[in-house]
């Protein structure tokens, strides 16, 4: 890992910079599936699982005789495994459901907001190198609990043909209606027209590698909304002399493992800390099952040492992380003053990892800097709400006058009128 010393504010956006390609790099080919898919449906759909996964299928629907077989073939360990942390992830997002809001805005004038669900979901769930069931709890548990009729899984096969079968168990445990054996920009482009077996949602959710990011926003353009822009992993931890260096590099670890594209950074304001983390990054790494795709991530990665905590706290906003450990003696000076980050660890027995599986909160959160505007996940991202007004007689007669004075002014004279002529009755 590279480490940087005091770097001069001017230089924070190249040193903080992710080493992700632009959505102009991507587009090209994005736009090309997109096209091809919203014309041939499942046909187009059924080339590109051969072209990207390496497998012709001759249905990509999962079948329930599937889902049976699967589970059997889920360690029960695991499975109770499962079950906990559904139970945990559970009891936080249903701690987020909100009761009706009403209020009287004038005498005879109630308005008040209720929540529904999106009735149509499409959830991304990636495969690849390291099938992501965990993430079925994450979005499925909050589809399910908002009360949405219709959730579509989509993840891209094996060389078999075949998904994870954890992933399978996790989709049956939570609600799945519908599982179907694609990934990638196709899925999202099937997701966003629909085809003969992919139905069209209203909503897409999920992570994804770089492509599937850049097919989520060119959804936006067909009319379908998206959870946020999540794209490759990401970590930022901020340490002092105080903090465990084993401790850290584990976590670095931990998320570098995700992808190559995948990115972790230090900020310490202990040169000590520094040296010790990047050592035993070193010991750790070298004994990783993925320690190629760990290395390549960690080559992207940084130690950056600050002389202060106020410059900590300003680079570390600066910098939004998606996922953010403190291990730091003064711990509340970084959490009363972080406003950019997806999700907070806080303390040495607070790995990242159990955000990613069990603790409760959603890991399916904002990456490149997007955590400055947009939220992790949650029951609100799996709902609508709905505003609701009746005005009796008198609330009329009481707001009438505003109403038709406002009208005028804009020159919308037939908004005038359509006060006017129910207050000539009432009058």
């Amino acid at each position: 890992m590279q480490i940087i010393k005091n770097p001069n504010r001017e230089t924070w956006s190249d040193i903080l910079k992710r080493p992700t390609q632009t959505v102009g790099d991507i587009e090209g080919i994005v736009n090309e599936i997109f096209t091809d898919v919203s014309k041939r449906g499942d046909l187009a759909i059924k080339e590109y699982t051969a072209k990207f996964d390496g497998i012709t299928l001759e249905s990509n629907s999962v079948t329930s005789i599937e889902i049976a077989n699967s589970i059997q073939q889920v360690p029960e360990k695991l499975q109770d495994a499962i079950k906990q942390a559904k139970q945990n992830i559970e009891m936080f997002h249903t701690a987020q459901k909100t009761s009706k809001v009403t209020v009287e805005t004038t005498n005879g004038v109630d308005c008040w907001q209720e929540k529904r669900p999106i009735q149509k979901v499409g959830l991304y769930i990636p495969g690849g190198t390291a099938p992501l069931f965990s993430t079925v709890l994450m979005l499925a548990i909050p589809a399910q609990i908002a009360g949405c009729k219709d959730i579509v899984l989509c993840s891209p096969p094996n060389k078999q043909g075949e998904l994870a079968p954890e992933i399978l168990f996790a989709a049956q445990l939570c609600g799945v209606t519908k599982i179907v054996k694609v990934g990638g920009i196709q899925a999202i482009a099937g997701l966003t027209f629909g085809t003969e077996t992919i139905p069209k949602v209203y909503k897409v959710f999920g992570p994804g590698n770089q492509y599937v990011t850049v097919a989520k926003q060119l959804a936006t353009k067909y009319g379908v909304a998206i959870d946020m822009p999540a794209g490759p992993s990401e970590l930022l931890v901020v340490a002092d002399e105080t903090a465990n260096a084993s401790y850290i590099a584990s976590d670095l670890l931990s998320q570098a493992e995700h992808g190559t594209d995948s990115q972790v950074i230090l900020v310490s304001t202990s040169k000590d800390i520094i040296n010790k983390v990047s050592d035993e990054v070193e010991k750790q790494l070298d004994v990783l099952p993925r320690k190629e795709i760990a290395k390549e991530a960690i080559a992207n990665s940084k130690l950056i040492y600050v002389a202060n905590d106020v410059t900590a706290i300003q680079m570390i906003d600066e910098y939004g992380p998606e996922h953010y450990i403190i291990c730091c003696k003064n711990e509340d000076l970084y959490i009363d003053n972080i406003n950019n980050a997806g999700s907070v660890f806080i303390g040495d027995y607070t790995p990242e990892s159990a955000g990613d599986y069990a603790s409760g909160t959603n890991h399916t959160l904002p990456t490149n800097g997007f955590s400055k505007a947009y939220s992790g996940v949650n029951l609100d991202s799996f709902m609508k709400s709905m505003t609701f007004q009746k005005i009796s007689k008198e609330g009329l007669l009481n707001i009438g006058e505003t109403i038709e004075l406002m009208a005028e002014a804009e020159g919308l004279q037939a908004h005038k009128n359509a006060v006017s002529i129910r207050l000539k009755d009432l009058k």
